[in-house]
């Protein structure tokens, strides 16, 4: 789903795994020594999380794609025809879009929390874009074929005539955030859950919005499509569990049942 707010950057494509015995030749001697095993590849992973050296920054997202997913991120390019169409196309569907969820009767302009109208945006994007001459947009689907609204891409766009793939994911920021630093962009690399399954390219879709708190209305201002062909991304690692994880009976020392 379309997020706007609080979100981690984990974009992991670790090759780090247990490690068997080692094998060397000596300088000396033809014959093979065995080395010691390896630490456990968690004890050479967190170690390596730990450093906030250039190699968890400024990571080419285009690179992360292609090894997650195995499909290369294409450049817009400005003087291909097919380009051009859709760029034309995704421009009028985000100037229709804003101009719908800005009128007074809008759905959104009865939901309190800006997360909760970013599903407006992408139903809204699709409708449009579908029904728009030679292209058809619906929501990716993950490699079994089940169609999975959250998770990075949100909407898949092809151009019928070249068949030329075009990702589409919409996010919404605050007049003032569009220089902030806070990170907005998030993309777990999980094989069963992926979306990413075309050579495409890849758009953010920015819409710009006013503080509801100084009209009681969402007020949209502005918009900007994004190529991702060279976006930069960080790794941020998380640690996680759930409350099954940690309330197990056997970890549980004391409770207020005991009294």
């Amino acid at each position: 789903m379309l997020r706007c707010a609080t979100v981690f950057v984990f974009v992991a494509f670790l090759n780090c795994r247990a490690s068997a015995p080692v094998t060397t030749v000596t300088p000396a001697s033809d014959a093979p020594v065995l080395q010691s095993p390896q630490k456990p590849a968690v004890d050479q992973l967190i170690p390596w999380l730990l450093d906030e050296g250039a190699q968890l920054r400024g990571v080419p997202f285009s690179d992360v794609i292609v090894d997650v997913t195995g499909k290369r991120v294409l450049s817009f390019d400005s003087k291909n025809e097919v380009d051009q169409r859709v760029k034309k196309a995704i421009a009028a569907a985000c100037d229709e879009t804003m101009k719908r969820l800005n009128a007074a009767d809008s759905p959104v302009q009865k939901v309190g929390r800006i997360n909760e109208v970013s599903s407006h945006f992408e139903d809204s994007l699709r409708e449009l874009l579908n029904s728009t001459p030679g292209l058809s947009c619906d929501f990716p689907r993950t490699s079994d074929g089940k169609i999975q609204r959250s998770g990075y891409p949100d909407l898949r766009v092809v151009d019928r005539a070249s068949n030329r793939v075009f990702y589409l994911d919409p996010k919404l920021y605050a007049v003032g955030s569009r220089d902030s630093s806070f990170r907005t962009f998030y993309f777990e690399p999980k094989t069963g859950t992926n979306k990413v399954r075309d050579d495409a390219v890849h758009f953010i879709i920015g819409f710009e919005h006013e503080p509801r708190e100084e009209n009681r209305t969402w007020k949209f201002t502005r918009w900007d499509l994004v190529d991702l062909a060279n976006f930069k991304v960080k790794l941020k690692a998380e640690f996680q569990g759930s409350n099954r994880d940690m309330y197990r009976p056997e970890a549980i020392v004391a409770s207020s049942t005991d009294h």
